[in-house]
């Protein structure tokens, strides 16, 4: 017997030979455990590591699963995730008889947590205890390493209506602990409009590449700010793993270089110099890392 993450109890082998995987960031974490020849399902966008899962069929989407499918795959454990999965698609593969085990992480500890859980429900809580020591460890270096001071940030998610991340997310926690300061007006996701950033005054907006694929092109959009704009990688944020030890390293010392070239060019101001505009973040791209997936 296994309890889950939101207190439901299922019925799970001590070693389950069947997988599918409804979560892209939970997929690379069996990957990387050693578990991808047991996974025999994963979505469409469980394109971590490319040919990681050579016996995995493609079960549609993370919102829209093929339950039927995964049902007739004979799974002896789904995982999914409270965020990334409807409830009605759990619903469905339990009434069914499928066991299925959602994690519900909102915190980068609770995310640490979650990584322990799902490689322990898979037979691997050795490795998996070291994919979450080396995320405290890495920890622990940025804590030691600050920028000079906090970093006053907005991290977009979503673009038409502008969604941006907010407290009480995996992706806020990290940020935070790499440095950030963030200035959304609320918890999770909320939606906000460009005057409303304007009136938050943040040193820096964050642009990742997923969920939504932010690029150049929406840059544009944030030329009237006072802001420095930074195109980054998305999975360094919600594919919460193997990458986030790089990723905490990656935003911390992002955070320290946008301190370094604010005090670079208040000292230029004073001296009656304009820094080239290159200094403020408009041409150059600062990704933590090479984009090892696709979008969700």
């Amino acid at each position: 017997m296994v309890i889950d993450e939101l207190g439901t109890s299922i019925e799970v082998p001590d070693t389950p030979a069947r997988i599918v995987s409804l979560v892209p960031n939970l997929s690379e974490l069996l990957w990387y455990v050693g578990a991808a020849d047991r996974v025999v399902g994963v979505t469409e966008y469980c394109v971590a590591p490319p040919h990681g899962f050579p016996r995995a069929e493609r079960v549609r989407g993370t919102k829209n699963p093929d339950v039927s499918r995964i049902v007739e795959l004979q799974p002896d454990v789904v995982v999914a995730n409270s965020e990334e999965n409807r409830r009605i698609d759990v619903e469905r593969l339990r009434e069914a008889g499928v066991a299925v085990y959602v994690t519900d992480a909102r915190s980068l500890t609770e995310a640490t947590g979650s990584i322990e859980g799902v490689a322990a429900l898979v037979g691997a809580a050795g490795r998996g205890g070291g994919v979450a020591d080396a995320i405290r460890r890495a920890q622990d270096a940025v804590g030691s390493s600050p920028p000079v001071r906090p970093v006053r940030a907005v991290c977009a998610i979503w673009r038409d209506p502008w969604m941006v991340v907010g407290r009480g997310t995996v992706a806020g926690d990290l940020l935070v602990r790499a440095g950030f300061t963030l200035v959304a007006p609320g918890p999770r996701y909320p939606e906000v409009t460009l005057d409303d950033v304007a009136k938050d005054d943040p040193d820096v907006v964050l642009l990742p590449d997923e969920p939504y694929a932010f690029g150049e092109d929406d840059r544009g959009a944030l030329d009237h700010l006072r802001a420095r704009t930074r195109l980054i990688d998305g999975t360094s944020l919600t594919w919460y793993g193997p990458r986030t030890p790089y990723a905490l390293r990656e935003l911390n010392r992002l955070a320290r270089s946008l301190t370094r070239a604010r005090r670079r060019s208040a000292a230029s101001a004073q001296r009656g110099h304009r820094e080239p505009e290159q200094a403020h973040g408009r041409q150059d791209r600062s990704r933590p890392g090479p984009r090892e997936a696709g979008r969700r």
